[in-house]
């Protein structure tokens, strides 16, 4: 039976442990064969493509910063659309590895918002996603994602908080605009990074007063630090790493291991 195609993101605020469990996470699931798989960085500061050890030299922001300068300009050809560029300089920099493919969005260029291209751009990565059969998203911090709508057709929606307060905070904050905004997600679910074990039932109540399902903790994990630290690719660490092992734990529970 064909498997139901999933767009997976994992969310929080800043330097909670975002970029390192989606690098864990697309570890797990293409060895675990889950299919063809799309890793898409949404975080401005692009560091997914660097803790799976890939180089990318162009983002999404640097082809639709090209296009805004193309369409104030007048270049846009009159036989193809705004879009029809777009998509085809976005296929372009997608980048290919043997067991998954990565879009970086990056940083977009020139100041003030541009609806037009926000708008193309979304359309192009929902039909994108759809070539694949999981979709891993590293979304910015905060909330911003949820306000743009970049989140609305996620099935599963990880929100990763730190052993502090404002990562809690956030993740209320995250569960309360996703309704404000009408995003509703088949699952989310709480993921503690950093927290020591015997943490877990304080985690757990702080879950339970959110109304968010708690999938697990990552632990404390000297590979990674180690490998963060020497910039080795995250994909190399060793199959009995504690913060890899319980990530997959936290994935088979919440039902991506199927």
């Amino acid at each position: 039976m064909e498997r139901k195609k999933i767009v997976l993101a994992v969310a929080g605020k800043g330097g909670v442990g975002k970029t390192t469990l989606t690098a864990l996470s697309i570890k797990i699931l293409t060895e675990a064969k889950r299919g063809n798989i799309l890793a898409i960085d949404a975080n401005p500061d692009s560091n997914l493509s660097n803790v799976l050890g890939i180089s990318v030299t162009k983002t999404v922001g640097t082809v639709t910063g090209e296009l805004r300068k193309s369409i104030e300009k007048g270049e846009i050809p009159a036989q193809m659309t705004k879009k029809d560029i777009l998509e085809y300089r976005i296929f372009d920099i997608l980048q290919e590895t043997p067991s998954f493919d990565i879009l970086v969005m990056g940083r977009s260029e020139g100041e003030g918002c541009y609806c037009l291209v926000n708008k193309l751009l979304r359309d192009i990565v929902d039909t994108l996603s759809k070539n694949y059969d999981l979709t891993v998203m590293d979304m910015e911090a905060g909330l911003e994602h949820l306000s743009r709508r970049t989140d609305r057709d996620v099935d599963v929606m990880i929100v990763v908080t730190d052993p502090s307060v404002l990562g809690i905070q956030t993740a209320r904050r995250i569960k309360e605009l996703a309704a404000e905004v009408h995003i509703e997600f088949k699952k989310i679910c709480l993921v503690g990074n950093r927290f020591a074990p015997e943490m877990e039932a304080v985690l757990r109540d702080e879950a339970k007063k959110i109304g968010i399902e708690l999938a697990g903790m990552i632990p404390h994990d000297d590979n990674v630090l180690k490998y963060n630290f020497t910039g080795k690719p995250l994909l190399e660490l060793p199959s009995d790493s504690p913060a890899l092992l319980a990530a997959k734990d936290i994935l088979g529970r919440i039902g991506l291991l199927d």
